[in-house]
């Protein structure tokens, strides 16, 4: 068969999500217990038993992942994007978490979790996306006509 003759493997598009959502469930939680244990260990324990997962207990609508607490007690709203590859993997970012990011700044840290099955590590970016996060429009919302 010709190089020009090749079918390209099929994709199964569905495995390949329920993939990722897994693995953006499991970075979560990763975090989640992470927040917990910082605020615990700074004395902090009755916020450590409010941070919760708001991705799974009220939905992915909220522009962030967990709801999580700085020891003064204010907000601190984490979203979490997590790979399997490197720290500078790129990663994609809804609108929605953009407009939260730039509205609630002051609150807002991205968790960037890398080397997940390897030896899981994240770094923090405080701040609006667009302030910490070179972005590229690399997709269209298309509706039918």
């Amino acid at each position: 068969v010709r190089e020009s003759q090749r079918v390209p493997p099929a994709v199964d598009y569905i495995e390949r999500e329920q993939r990722n959502r897994s693995l953006g469930a499991a970075g979560e939680e990763l975090v989640l217990n992470y927040e917990h244990k910082r605020l615990w260990t700074a004395g902090k324990k009755r916020l450590a038993d409010r941070v919760e997962q708001v991705s799974a207990t009220r939905g992915d609508h909220l522009g962030y992942d967990v709801h999580s607490f700085e020891e003064s007690g204010e907000d601190r709203l984490i979203e979490v994007k997590t790979t399997r590859s490197g720290a500078l993997q790129p990663f994609f970012v809804t609108r929605n978490e953009v407009r939260v990011s730039e509205a609630r700044r002051e609150e807002y840290h991205l968790y960037r979790v890398h080397r997940f099955e390897a030896d899981p590590q994240f770094f923090v970016l405080d701040g609006a996306l667009p302030e910490v996060c070179e972005l590229d429009g690399v997709a269209f919302e298309a509706r039918v006509k």
